[in-house]
């Protein structure tokens, strides 16, 4: 890259010779150094999960949280850079609440992703900024659209998705997803299956410890988006760590 690139990667508003923005490269591999990001969109409900690399002992238990509450019944999920992804949640919140405001109603979720992937994409587009480092999911569920679930790349590109992931096991979450049909998958199953495949693409050997994050909005949780809402929180937990260690035991022999 560096010899094709020469040149080309100081500035977000320039292209290569064969037609790439390194800048938006480099955010890219930004979010492949977090910890893996999972959402999954059953027939009722949508699920945020992330797996939370825990870098100090030090740190408090709800230090660098990766799940928000944009509005009351949407979540946020990021992976990549935090600072970045503060800088977004910020931003959600404003466009969430500038529209409350202004039509006493909660945004829809497809609106308020078409105003973040703008914000984002502008940040590709001139030399005095960079690309943000960040992939951003987005949750939210509603009696007149049912579960919705949308992911924004750095490049400010949007898609609506029943299920995706980002960060550094974004692969091997998809291959363990498209095992799976999620849109009748009862929320009691989906949050089991969010457990189990963040425990799955956990790597041991380079990331000991790590916290399991999620977050729930659906009917079960009364149209309202709840960060590790009990029971389903420790039930994820459950499933995830059992289905380790029947990996690890099967492994064994």
């Amino acid at each position: 890259m560096s010899s094709i690139g020469t040149g080309y990667d100081l500035s977000a508003s320039q292209f290569s010779p064969d037609g790439r923005v390194f800048q938006i490269d480099y955010a890219s591999k930004a979010v492949e150094k977090s910890g893996t990001v999972v959402g999954l969109r059953g027939k009722d409900s949508v699920v945020l999960a992330v797996e939370k690399i825990v870098t100090s002992t030090l740190y408090e238990a709800d230090a660098g949280a990766r799940i928000f509450t944009i509005d009351k019944n949407i979540g946020l999920a990021i992976a990549g850079l935090l600072a970045d992804g503060r800088y977004i949640v910020d931003i959600a919140r404003q466009e969430a609440a500038n529209y409350r405001q202004q039509f006493e109603r909660t945004i829809p979720l497809k609106h308020l992703t078409e105003r973040i992937s703008a914000y984002v994409h502008a940040y590709t587009l001139y030399s005095a900024v960079r690309p943000f480092g960040v992939s951003v999911l987005l949750s939210a569920w509603d009696e007149d659209q049912g579960p919705q679930l949308y992911k924004i790349e750095p490049s400010g590109s949007s898609f609506g998705y029943f299920a995706c992931a980002s960060g550094k096991a974004k692969q091997q979450a998809k291959t363990e997803m498209e095992k799976f049909n999620y849109t009748e998958m009862s929320t009691t199953d989906l949050v089991q299956n969010s457990g189990k495949i963040i425990y799955q693409v956990h790597d041991e050997l380079k990331d000991k410890d790590f916290r399991y994050e999620m977050s729930l909005v659906g009917k079960e949780t009364d149209g309202l988006h709840r960060i590790n809402p009990a029971p389903w929180h420790s039930m994820a937990i459950e499933a995830g760590e059992a289905f380790k260690n029947e990996d690890d035991s099967d492994n064994e022999i």
